[in-house]
């Protein structure tokens, strides 16, 4: 969502003559994007101020001013307070003023410390692109479409609600023109963004609520999109048109990120997450069935309080019942605002660290037996980029892997069949085949470990 956000911000200052600049030191304006989610990413941001601080001193000597902002969630949680608290900031926005981000730079360069986080009270998407004429930045083969933001879950450990707002949806009409405009753009997959995607219910053609699993099906006719994922869903919101989309439509990829946080039942419960372990396993049960080459990733939150040995147990179990090609896992972080930040039972953070290394050790394991069981396949694999040497490109599998091998310039942007010649911690290493070779993705997910 932090990227998706970041191209719009480039998209509504560049008429205004702003383009990238590769290092802080060449900028005349710097806008930090920040994250809420867990209180390190939050404390990062006034780290990173104090070091812009001397840039911002030493170019004002130099008379060449630089103006400072700070966007995203901890803009949107912290608004005047950030003023106070970092006085190099500039002006302070939060995620549903981007559009107006070309009036905040000018109101900051004529003196004043503006603050902008107030959620709308009308179109709260008047912040992204209604019409095909607004993305006017070419982007790389893969972008970002939000379709759907805020959220009504309520989860005891997160912020979103309240710095995101209530679950809404786009009409699928505007994400089309979007869509299609991200092809003209030079953009070959596109990941459908929500902080509950599959939450999404925007009004079809007939005004009436739509689903995701409809929206999939009605991107995948769209010439030019060869690749379709989305991310993050909720277990709460899967259902049968888009298991149906998984099994019928070849665009969606083999991979889905799929946070179920913890494995035990009384701590799912005291997250208000509304799905047990069980109901978890049976959703992961029907994506195999329809789609057997499925890969799944997740999220864990470990420490929650009030979390016991039993409870995280449970956690490592469902792992190994499961079995994730990837996934991303926490020591639980006190919110300020949210239920659990004030439960009676916090654990010892020595405590969330064994637990934190225990898991990680399986999951790692995991990650590596998935990205094993490539070796020898060849799978088509989108190159998005330069690789780190001369006559090497980069680019993702259909599992999101990395992979990296020896291409010409010319093939960035295109889909190729790559044989893998190697699996590495986070990446794969393959080699191009020539002529009329087809790519042979997997038909079914390896057995993963479960110890």
């Amino acid at each position: 969502m932090n990227v998706y956000d970041s191209d719009r911000m480039s998209d509504a200052l560049a008429p205004k003559g702003f383009e990238a600049s590769t290092t802080p030191d060449g900028a005349d304006l710097i806008i930090l994007n920040t994250c809420h989610i867990r209180e390190k990413a939050a404390e990062k941001v006034y780290s990173e101020l104090g070091r812009l601080r001397a840039l911002k001193e030493e170019r004002l000597k130099a008379g060449r001013p630089l103006t400072i902002g700070v966007a995203g969630c901890v803009a949107q949680a912290e608004g005047e307070e950030m003023l106070s608290r970092a006085p190099v900031v500039d002006f302070v926005v939060g995620p549903q003023a981007y559009h107006r981000l070309p009036q905040l730079v000018e109101r900051a360069r004529d003196g004043e410390r503006p603050v902008e986080t107030d959620f709308p009270t009308e179109d709260k998407f008047e912040h992204l692109p209604q019409a095909t004429k607004q993305v006017t930045l070419k982007r790389g083969p893969a972008a970002f479409l939000t379709v759907q933001e805020g959220c009504d879950k309520f989860c005891t450990f997160c912020v979103v609600p309240y710095t995101r707002g209530a679950e809404t949806s786009r009409p699928m009409a505007h994400l089309l023109d979007e869509a299609r405009a991200l092809v003209d753009a030079g953009v070959r997959e596109i990941t459908l963004l929500g902080q509950n995607v599959n939450a999404w219910h925007g009004e079809d053609a007939g005004g009436t609520a739509s689903n995701l699993g409809k929206l999939l099906f009605a991107l995948a006719e769209i010439d030019g999109v060869d690749r379709l994922r989305y991310t993050t869903s909720h277990p709460r919101d899967m259902h049968g048109e888009l298991f149906a989309a998984h099994r019928d439509l070849d665009k969606v990829m083999p991979y889905l990120h799929l946070p179920v946080q913890a494995g035990s039942d009384r701590i799912l419960k005291a997250m208000n997450r509304q799905h047990t372990a069980d109901e978890y396993r049976a959703l992961v049960d029907k994506l195999r069935d329809a789609r057997p080459d499925i890969a799944l990733s997740g999220d864990f939150i470990v420490g929650f309080p009030g979390e016991t040995d039993e409870d995280f147990e449970a956690t490592l179990q469902l792992v190994r019942d499961v079995g994730y090609a990837q996934a991303y896992s926490f020591k639980y972080s006190q919110r300020p605002g949210t239920p659990a930040a004030t439960h009676d039972v916090q654990v010892e953070e020595d405590v969330k660290a064994e637990r934190l290394a225990r898991l990680q050790a399986l999951l790692n394991d995991q990650a590596r037996a998935f990205n094993a069981t490539m070796v020898g396949r060849t799978m088509d694999v989108l190159l998005d980029r330069k690789g780190k040497r001369a006559g090497q490109l980069a680019g993702r599998s259909p599992y999101l892997q990395a992979v990296h091998l020896d291409a010409p310039d010319a093939l960035q942007g295109h889909i190729v069949p790559v044989r893998i010649d190697a699996a590495h911690a986070n990446s794969l290493s393959g080699s191009l085949l020539h002529g009329d070779a087809a790519a042979t993705p997997a038909t079914a997910v390896p057995e993963l470990p479960v110890a």
